[in-house]
C-alpha cells in the first residue's frame, strides 16, 4: 500500500486543479464581467484590473491543467497558494473596506446586498484558506504521485543512490585530480 501521503498529496493536487479550472472557465465565457469584478475590489488601477480581469481566466485554467496533470507541482503549487494568499488579501481589504461585492470566484462578481456580502466573506475566505493549504502542502509535504512529474523527473534519493557511496566528490568516472 502506498504512503498516505502520497493520497494526500494526490487530493490536494486534484482539489486545488480542478477548482482553479472551473473557476477559469466560469470567467473566460464572460471576460468583460471578470474585468468588473476585478475593479469592483477597488484595489487595483483601472487600467491594471483590466489586464488582470483578462488575464486571470486563462492563467487560472492554465495553471488548473498543470496541477490536474501533475507536471512541476511544486512550482504549481506555490502558484496556486499565492493566488489563493492574494484572493484572501482581497476579500478581507473589501470586507474591512465596507465594500459589499460577491468576490466574482466563479464568475459574476460586482456589488451584492451588503447583508449577503458580509455573510459570504467569511465563507469566501476559509475556502480560500483551505485551498492555500492545498498548495503549502504540495510545496513543503508532496511527492508526485500519479502524476507525470514521478515519469519525467526521478527523486533526489533515487539520484543520489545511483550515484554511489561516495556521491558526486569522486565516485566512478570522476577526473578529480
Amino acid at each position: 500500500m502506498r504512503d498516505w501521503k502520497n493520497w494526500v498529496t494526490l487530493a490536494a493536487r486534484l482539489i486545488l486543479g480542478i477548482v482553479f479550472i472551473i473557476a477559469g472557465v466560469g470567467k473566460i465565457g464572460n471576460l468583460t464581467q471578470s474585468v468588473a469584478a476585478t475593479n469592483a475590489y477597488q484595489i487595483l488601477p483601472s487600467s491594471v484590473a483590466q489586464i488582470v480581469g483578462y488575464a486571470l481566466p486563462f492563467c487560472e485554467v492554465g495553471l488548473g491543467l498543470v496541477l490536474v496533470a501533475g507536471l512541476f507541482t511544486r512550482v504549481a503549487g506555490a502558484l496556486g497558494g499565492l493566488l489563493q494568499l492574494a484572493f484572501i488579501i482581497a476579500i478581507a481589504s473589501v470586507w474591512a473596506r465596507g465594500i459589499s461585492i460577491d468576490c466574482g470566484c466563479f464568475g459574476n462578481g460586482g456589488p451584492v446586498d451588503p447583508v449577503q456580502a458580509v455573510k459570504n466573506y467569511p465563507w469566501d475566505i476559509l475556502r480560500d484558506v483551505g485551498l492555500l493549504a492545498c498548495g503549502a502542502w504540495l510545496v513543503f509535504l508532496g511527492k508526485p504521485f500519479l502524476a507525470i512529474d514521478s515519469w519525467l523527473f526521478k527523486p533526489l534519493d533515487q539520484i543520489a543512490a545511483e550515484m554511489g557511496p561516495k556521491g558526486a566528490k569522486g565516485g566512478k568516472g570522476s577526473k578529480r585530480r
